[in-house]
Parts: C-alpha cells; sequence; structure tokens
C-alpha cells in the first residue's frame, strides 16, 4: 500500500467533491469528528457546492478545481455519480491528494487497474466504500466469529429484494444505467462483508433478468417520466471462496415483498445472523444446535456511519499505518461484480483473478468523537 510513512501533525484537511444527496450522509458525521476537518464543498454545478457548504458552515466553496488545489486539503471525498469516480479520482490523484471514494471503485477492471497504478506511483492512498463493515453491528459479528462461536464458517446466505428505487428516488436513471441495477449498487456491502469473512473471492456463477426495458418515475419533479433499463435488474449469484467457503446471493429490483438485509453465515457449530451490510449498527443473533430460538447479542462499538471509513483514513495517514476500506479491497469487490456479470452473459463460472486480504479488525474502544492527532 502506497503512502505508508506518518504525515504531518494534527486535523487531516478534506475536501468533498459532489454535493448531491450522499454528501449530507457524509458531512452530518465529518463535521463532528475532530481529527478532520472539511476545507471545501465542490461540484461541477458550483450553486450546488455553495447551497451545501453554507448548510455546514464550510468555508469555502466552488468547482472541482477548488478542491484540487486547496493547498492544505489532504483526502479527498469523492462523491460523484459511478461514472465520473476514476476521472475524478484520478484528478486528485494527480493534485497530490489521497483519495476516498463512494462505490463502486470503477465500472470496470481496466480503469480500476489503471488507477491504483497511478496512486502507487504517486504514492497516493486511495479509499473506497463501502465503510460498513468497520461499524459496531459487522465488527461485532466479526469478533464471534474469530473467537469461534460458530466452528469453522463454511456457507453464507444474502438477499436484497426490493421492487426497484423508481417509487421513491426523484432521479433513479442513473441507479438503472451501467454501473449501478441491484448488483454494482448494492452488491458492494454484500460481498464486502462476507470477502471480510471468508477471504478473496476464487470464482463466481450467476444467472439474471431483466422483467422490463423501461420503467416509470414515480416522484418527485420528474413523476410519470419514462427511463430506460440498460443493465440486469434480478441477479442470482453464487461465489467460492479462497478458504473453500461458498455463498449465494440475491440481488434484485423486481420484488413487490422487500427482504433487504438479510445475511446469514453457517459454521460447523452454528449459524449467525448479521444485521444489515448496508447500516453500521445492529445486533448480532446467533442460533447453536439444539436451541429452540435464537440468542441475540447486542452489537458494541462505534456505529457514527458514513465517513468512518475517511476518519480510519485519516488517522492511518499521520500513524503510517495501513487503512481499512482499501482501493484493493474495492477493486476486488468491482472485480467480482464484473465477473459476476461475464458469468451471467456467458453461462459460465468465471475466475477472479484479484486478491484483497482481510482488514484489521477496528478496536472496540475506537472512538471518532474523540481528538487522536
Amino acid at each position: 500500500m502506497s503512502g505508508l510513512a506518518p504525515t504531518g501533525s494534527g486535523p487531516v484537511g478534506v475536501a468533498v467533491i459532489g454535493a448531491g444527496n450522499i454528501s449530507k450522509q457524509y458531512l452530518d458525521n465529518l463535521t463532528t469528528f475532530p481529527d478532520v476537518k472539511v476545507l471545501v464543498v465542490a461540484d461541477l454545478y458550483e450553486e450546488a457546492a455553495k447551497a451545501r457548504a453554507a448548510e455546514y458552515g464550510i468555508p469555502e466553496w466552488g468547482g472541482v478545481d477548488a478542491a484540487l488545489s486547496h493547498p492544505d486539503v489532504e483526502i479527498v471525498v469523492n462523491l460523484t455519480i459511478p461514472a465520473a469516480h476514476v476521472e475524478v479520482a484520478t484528478a486528485a490523484v494527480k493534485a497530490g491528494k489521497h483519495v476516498w471514494t463512494e462505490k463502486p471503485f470503477s465500472l470496470d477492471r481496466e480503469s480500476g487497474i489503471d488507477l491504483i497504478k497511478t496512486a502507487d506511483a504517486a504514492g497516493i492512498r486511495l479509499g473506497c466504500a463501502p465503510d460498513t463493515f468497520l461499524g459496531a453491528g459487522l465488527q461485532t459479528a466479526r469478533r464471534i466469529i474469530e473467537r469461534g462461536d460458530i466452528g469453522i464458517p463454511l456457507t453464507a446466505m444474502t438477499t436484497f429484494q426490493t421492487p426497484g428505487p423508481e417509487s421513491w428516488h426523484p432521479s433513479p436513471e442513473f441507479l438503472f444505467q451501467r454501473g449501478a441495477g441491484p448488483l454494482f449498487d448494492m452488491g458492494p456491502y454484500y460481498l464486502t462483508t462476507l470477502i471480510q469473512t471468508f477471504g478473496s473471492i476464487r470464482k463466481v456463477a450467476a444467472v439474471g433478468s431483466k422483467a422490463k426495458d423501461v420503467r416509470v418515475i414515480g416522484a418527485g419533479p420528474k413523476a410519470g417520466q419514462e427511463f430506460t433499463v440498460e443493465v440486469p435488474t434480478h441477479v442470482s449469484a453464487m461465489a467460492q471462496f479462497e478458504s473453500g467457503a461458498s455463498s449465494h446471493s440475491v440481488f434484485s429490483f423486481e420484488s413487490p415483498r422487500q427482504r433487504m438485509g438479510f445475511v446469514e453465515i453457517t459454521g460447523t457449530e452454528a449459524t449467525l445472523s448479521l444485521p444489515d451490510p448496508n447500516n453500521f449498527d445492529g445486533d448480532v443473533k446467533l442460533w447453536r444446535a439444539g436451541e429452540e430460538d435464537w440468542t441475540s447479542i447486542p452489537a458494541t462499538g462505534p456505529a457514527n456511519g458514513r465517513g468512518m471509513g475517511v476518519l480510519d483514513m485519516a488517522r492511518s495517514l499521520r500513524a503510517g499505518v495501513p487503512h481499512r476500506a482499501t482501493g484493493n479491497l474495492a477493486y476486488h469487490v468491482l472485480d467480482s461484480m464484473v465477473s459476476i456479470t461475464e458469468s451471467m452473459e456467458s453461462g459460465t463460472f468465471v475466475d477472479v483473478a484479484s486478491t484483497a486480504p482481510v482488514s484489521p479488525a477496528l478496536p472496540e474502544d475506537w472512538s471518532p468523537e474523540s481528538a487522536t492527532l
């Protein structure tokens, strides 16, 4: 990993590029963490950046260059649309900034590898969502598994099913375009959780379908407008991991019944029900052979929400140690999703060439609210 020498002192300067809906979730947290300081909000539409900066009392705003040229910005938080992720991240790397990107890391292997090579050559860190696996819910599940409470982890089942986001999202078109759909939009949460449990994915097989070629926006100023669906809206995927474990996952925008956040890990001694991997909190449930019901285990540790991965990156930057939600992990998730897509198209198993080590566990007493730098 690049950039492991300790760097600087004091709070880490941050710029946010992309003033859309998700920027609120990040800024709600980043503006309260004492170890980071948000200096700039930038957006292609400068008025959006101005409004968001004013909302959070951030001193500067403007176009993308306002973030990339700021001398005190060390980490750029890239919250642009998926199609712009690599372009903006590459520009930030070339400007000497470390980069945290919303998922997906890239839309294809080639651009993702190029970004990693460019960052490595420049000694720049890359980080990427999801950072939900750092939250109390999934970290508590990890401690239970590593303690041996379920025996040897063998298999997993995950399910994400909804009718589709066009019923509530005011501008859902991008969620049905290349780089999105239920696999690329929600897959990173579930696949990251599985990779953190079982290790790298070695091969995948999948089938997919698209129930409608056209959908209708159901809410907001564009309600009633039609748009074209470009990607499969139901995906059923199997994965085999380097440990020999296997999983089956459903990602769907085609189910009238909503089933979200279902993750079960089965081991030789027990089954563990994990909280929603799209969230940072949630209790864990354990079922042991011979017992009549689940045992609920309260989650412990921080669960502040989006931005925890940025904070971990900032503290790791100062300490000169690896951060946890790395670009390499995100690329492996991307590589796995591209492989799933290729399997849907070919009807065969597809090998996944990349690997990613399991990230170090987050200390249970890790506190985002504490000033440590």
